[in-house]
């Protein structure tokens, strides 16, 4: 079982327009309502690709409870920690004209500041969940006032339970993941950048490393991903671009992760994964799914490259 942690979730709505334009008013031709946050979403692709998983969280006010019930009707388990910071929302417009087919436009909200007290009732919540489980996942944004070492705490929690620990965030927490000793970490190259104040994606994914991280695995987007882990550096690309919704697509590749992880597959075969389901998702309509037909089509392309091979030797 995969358990995933989401400190701060959000009712996800997405509207889809012909084309956006600031100031005008937009009839929106369909409308998507669905829990949300990093880790949510990562569990709701789990499910819907059959592997076993269980999404945590806080949450609270009427949109909890919104959350709460489009976990049920899509299947997802889950345990749902009550409080009474009020839940988030997010908003995507996606624009279905613009010049390179759908662009996204996105509103989040930071989500109410949630108590002490609450923290160390999620921290309990976790550890009820970890007699059973291969991997944790602890993903996304901190609330407002939350304990920075937050994921620093959980991935201690995890290695106490012998449970290997993947981390997806940004900034001081994701540092602190780091110096923790989290098995992965998954920053996004602005992420890095900000997180190490360097442009170059494997040099800081190597400091991540050097920090303590087991493995650095960079998105960058159109692009693909780097992985940078003990067993090598390697870099997967997709075959081509796919148009649609970006929202979600590192959620994908986290969930591709953590079930290669799980299962304890070779780097490469991960890496292709990560970036196979990541570029799926960006064809669904909404984030936390993936085309199957775009998964099945792109899955075998994937280009791997050993960036030891191609690049000059680390120094020793």
């Amino acid at each position: 079982m995969i358990v995933t942690v989401t400190p701060n979730p959000a009712l996800d709505v997405s509207y889809q327009v012909d084309r956006l334009r600031p100031g005008h008013t937009h009839r929106i031709g369909t409308v998507h309502e669905r829990a949300g946050g990093k880790g949510f979403n990562v569990s709701r692709v789990l499910t819907d690709l059959g592997r076993d998983t269980i999404a945590i969280g806080p949450v609270g006010g009427v949109l909890g409870d919104s959350v709460r019930a489009d976990l049920d009707d899509a299947g997802i388990r889950h345990a749902l920690l009550p409080v009474s910071a009020p839940t988030r929302m997010t908003i995507t417009v996606v624009a279905t004209s613009a010049p390179e087919g759908e662009e996204a436009t996105l509103f989040t909200e930071p989500g109410g500041p949630v108590a002490d007290d609450d923290w160390r009732r999620l921290h309990d919540l976790v550890q009820s969940h970890l007699e059973t489980a291969k991997v944790l996942v602890c993903s996304g944004s901190l609330p407002p006032g939350a304990p920075v070492d937050c994921y620093a705490d959980l991935v201690r929690l995890g290695h106490a339970h012998a449970i290997p620990v993947l981390v997806d965030a940004g900034g001081p927490a994701l540092r602190q993941a780091c110096a923790a000793g989290a098995d992965v970490v998954k920053p996004n190259a602005a992420e890095l950048a900000e997180a190490v104040g360097g442009d170059d994606p494997v040099a800081g994914a190597e400091l991540l490393r050097a920090e303590g991280a087991g493995a650095v695995v960079v998105s960058l987007g159109v692009d693909g991903m780097i992985a940078v882990t003990g067993d090598g550096r390697w870099r997967a690309e997709p075959p081509y671009a796919v148009a649609g919704n970006p929202t979600g697509a590192g959620d994908a590749a986290v969930a591709a992760l953590a079930t290669g992880l799980a299962e304890a597959q070779p780097w490469p075969q991960r890496l292709r994964a990560a970036v196979a389901w990541s570029s799926a998702a960006v064809a669904a309509p909404v984030a936390g799914s993936v085309d199957q037909t775009v998964l099945a089509d792109v899955r075998d392309q994937v280009r791997l490259t050993n960036l030891d091979l191609t690049e000059p030797a680390r120094p020793t």
